[in-house]
């Protein structure tokens, strides 16, 4: 089974700083591998685990991928192999330019089974660049996946509607998304982290998987935290049909 695992670098949340004019500072954010990436690298070990082959790490992205740390993060998570797309123009890429890339990426490096994507990025959290990528594949697509399981050369996964489990079965080569309920990210071990030094890491340009000239995208005018709003601070004691009144009353008002 070849599977490739594709993953974000993203900003620290915490580390995140909302200016006085609501624009947002990035400047002391570290970078880290995305949360909901973490769910796909976990699906794609247990899945070699079970049934044997390879799995191999993807990312596209600017200069920040370069970092050794972040590097040996995804590498000591299990996958034998990363490759990455750094270019400038791939910085804040959109999930089009995204997919795109990665579906270059893929094609120069060949054959595949299965594709694996997180069900969004933690930063923008477009939950697009799967189904993109699948399409641009030509291959069965499958988002939102809770569980995997390898029938043959299928697969059989299950996704959690608002009230039912749809169960579907996929011939591969396909691209899936996975949901963070499909399993519970391993921490790394001290070898682990120790052996991933030592697993081979190959960087590409844009230019080196045919991406040739100024790559498409979205102009992002202004990302804006939203206006900071005192509380009502009102408060309405009792259970009576009055009370409850005058708190939907005051909601109606709020809302209008």
């Amino acid at each position: 089974m070849n599977i490739i695992v594709c993953y974000k670098i993203v900003p620290e949340e915490q580390d995140i700083v909302i200016e006085k004019d609501r624009s947002l500072s990035f400047a002391r954010a570290e970078w880290k591998i995305g949360q909901y990436d973490l769910n796909a690298v976990e699906a794609g070990m247990q899945i070699v685990e079970s049934v044997g082959g390879q799995l191999t790490a993807l990312s596209i992205g600017d200069s920040q991928l370069k970092d050794s740390k972040l590097r040996k993060g995804i590498l000591s998570r299990g996958p034998e192999e990363l490759y990455q797309v750094i270019d400038d123009q791939l910085g804040n890429a959109d999930s089009n330019l995204t997919a795109r890339a990665l579906a270059a990426a893929i094609g120069k490096k060949g054959q595949f089974d299965l594709v694996l994507c997180g069900e969004g990025s933690s930063d923008l959290y477009a939950q697009q660049v799967g189904a993109q990528l699948g399409e641009l594949l030509d291959v069965a697509v499958i988002t939102a996946v809770s569980k995997i399981t390898l029938s043959g050369d299928k697969i059989i996964v299950e996704r959690t509607l608002e009230s039912e489990i749809e169960v579907l079965e996929v011939s591969l080569p396909a691209v899936i998304s996975v949901t963070t309920d499909i399993n519970l990210p391993r921490i790394p071990q001290m070898k682990s982290i120790l052996a991933a030094s030592k697993k081979p890491v190959t960087e590409w340009s844009l230019a080196d998987i045919g991406m040739t000239g100024a790559a498409r995208r979205t102009e992002i005018v202004s990302t804006l935290a939203p206006e900071q709003v005192d509380r009502k601070k009102s408060i309405l004691e009792g259970d009576s049909e009055e009370i409850v009144e005058k708190l939907f009353d005051s909601i109606r008002k709020e809302l209008l």
